[in-house]
């Protein structure tokens, strides 16, 4: 893809352009367990259903029970009356567990996939992708995202609707009540509905802008604490602590705008409730005196009046999370909508390991070409070295080879095969990496090599540690191949970790080798053993290497110089030596490299 753009820390994410799509794409995570989503509404229904019930019990018992004078039998009655109303309360309470219950299982089961689907598309995203985004605000989508969005299923959702549902009970059970009186709340929800309208419009850009301001934010943390060798070495503690106080303080302001806009929802509708809580109890108590209306009546219409503003109020105060959580759930399908990788292709059969490169011409930005017209061809068993300035093109090489960038111009092939002819997965299969900067798992030694083969068994894996001469350490070590290393092998030495790198090269048996500076970040005994192991890896392997140190690519048979994108030498060590060109400057100290 020509063109892609890079993207730091301090950069923003898109806005979300449809709500009501956002919305229907979260749903759609629990359509799996439809029936306890249902079963859900249902608990909603009854326990609305029960208040409303038990609310309006109050007022043949006021009526017939409490005004009238009091006898022995209508205080049985009374009792009678209250224990039905107290049943019926007692069942909206038993809904309302279960509700809670059904949709804490509903919820959880649709973060789990939710969280699947983010991560199975993460991994079939191009490697353009992860050079682009930084790890910190990454884990935000899988962390804060993914957790608010988590809350709003679990609790903020069934709240939602089981206050839509009493707002709607409520005012049919006014009107049925006293008309006149719901006349009143009819004038005032309008009221309710606009100033809830423009506090929505206001809160819902800043929740976004938290959202993103939080990724952000852990992005930089993730690379101080990362880089935490680096800072200190250098003294950057400070420029450190001045970084971490901007994306810090922004979010701050963030914060307090969204929490302030979301915060006064509650407030101002609660008062306009109020208002209408007032009014009624004001004429119905006109209504009682001057027009028969009954206090039976009167009592449970300021009770509905109270019932009416408080899911009112609670919907407004809940918008905050669904603000959140929506802001969130774009970010997280922001992800999920990104072009994957096309793995369709023919499969690699019988490889032989030539490689031909025929005019190439690529560049990570629009129009500042990286490569420029880059023609080589490695016969099966050749070694292919590249060496030149920092920029040169020499890494850039190895990532179209792999597919993991496609070129702009000419073509990359394998035994004569143009590579995107060929699947992803098959291409790759073919292809071993030993990389400067070693990826060590969360696992033992014997895991971490056999990464290279998944199927290997234990015997190849050995076989394939000695041909790295990688297995007298390991077998040094307190538990041998079961030897669990801890933070990225961490408790190995940068020379033991690239052994391990070089023996899960090995066992994958790939055709072609691409070694990227693999000795350049270790002492030169370190880099004697590595060397070693490399040079047992790369036999009747078609390899490319990528050297800092000249000494290492002596016996090489093909040199490439690289200078500004482009080959300016090529040939055997003796013969770049005898030119004089650029080569033998490096070589000989007269020029330095980059």
């Amino acid at each position: 893809m020509r063109g892609t753009n890079r993207r730091g820390i301090g950069a923003k994410a898109a806005r979300p352009k449809n709500m009501k799509h956002t919305v229907m794409r979260l749903f759609s995570y629990m359509k799996k367990d439809v029936w306890m989503l249902a079963a859900a509404l249902l608990c909603v229904v009854a326990g609305t259903v029960s208040t409303l019930a038990a609310s309006y019990m109050l007022r043949p018992i006021i009526n017939d029970y409490i005004i009238p004078a009091k006898t022995s039998a209508d205080l049985k009655k009374l009792a009678g009356a209250l224990i039905v109303m107290l049943a019926v309360y007692l069942l909206g309470v038993m809904a309302a567990y279960l509700q809670n219950r059904i949709m804490l299982v509903l919820s959880q089961k649709a973060l789990v996939r939710l969280r699947s689907d983010l991560f199975v598309h993460m991994e079939k995203l191009p490697l353009r992708f992860f050079d682009t985004h930084t790890k910190g605000d990454l884990m935000s989508r899988y962390t804060n995202d993914v957790d608010v969005i988590g809350e709003m299923l679990n609790s903020t959702l069934v709240q939602l609707i089981s206050g839509i549902i009493t707002v709607i009970g409520t005012l049919c059970m006014m009107i049925y009540t006293n008309i006149l009186l719901a006349l009143i709340t009819l004038v005032i929800v309008p009221l309710i509905l606009s100033a809830g309208k423009f506090l929505v419009k206001k809160s819902r850009k800043y929740y976004v802008g938290q959202q993103e301001a939080l990724g952000r934010l852990n992005a930089c943390i993730e690379e101080t604490v990362s880089g935490q060798r680096v800072v200190k070495v250098f003294n950057h503690e400070d420029k450190a602590l001045e970084a971490f106080k901007e994306y810090n303080y922004d979010l701050r302001d963030k914060q307090q705008k969204a929490q302030f806009f979301g915060g006064i929802m509650g407030p101002v509708v609660g008062n306009l409730g109020q208002l209408n809580y007032a009014l009624t109890a004001m004429i119905g108590g006109i209504l009682c005196v001057f027009k028969g209306f009954d206090v039976g009546g009167l009592s449970i219409f300021v009770t509905y009046a109270r019932q009416f503003s408080r899911p009112v109020n609670e919907i407004t105060m809940q918008m905050n999370t669904v603000f959140s959580a929506l802001a969130g759930a774009e970010r997280v399908f922001d992800i999920m909508d990104l072009e994957v990788e096309d793995i369709s292709g023919k499969k690699l059969e019988n490889v032989q390991g030539e490689i031909g490169m025929e005019h190439v011409t690529f560049g990570y930005l629009e129009n500042q070409p990286v490569l420029k017209d880059i023609s080589l061809h490695a016969k099966k068993g050749q070694k292919i070295a590249f060496v030149g300035s920092t920029g040169a093109g020499k890494t850039t090489i190895t990532n179209l080879l792999n597919r993991f960038y496609e070129i702009w111009e000419g073509k990359i092939t394998i035994d004569g095969v143009d590579i995107r002819e060929n699947g992803l997965e098959s291409l790759r299969e073919n292809i071993a990496l030993v990389l400067q900067d070693t990826h060590l798992f969360t696992g033992t030694v014997m895991e971490n090599i056999r990464y290279g083969r998944l199927d290997a068994a234990d015997e190849e894996v050995i076989a394939a540690a000695k041909t790295a001469n990688a297995d007298a350490f390991i077998r040094r070590l307190q538990n041998g191949y079961d030897t669990v290393l801890e933070g990225d092998g961490a408790n190995l030495s940068q020379g033991q970790r690239q052994l391990l790198n070089i023996a899960r090269a090995a066992l994958s048996k790939a055709p072609v080798l691409v070694m990227d500076e693999a000795t350049s970040s270790v002492d030169t005994i370190t880099e004697r053993q590595i060397q070693e192991g490399m040079d047992a890896l790369m036999k009747d392997r078609t390899t490319f290497v990528i050297a800092h140190r000249l000494s290492t690519i002596r016996n090489s048979d093909m040199i490439m110089v690289l200078e500004h994108g482009r080959i300016i030498e090529r040939g055997t060590h003796t013969e770049l030596l005898q030119r004089q060109g650029r080569y033998y400057e490096l070589y000989t100290g007269k020029a330095e490299l980059d």
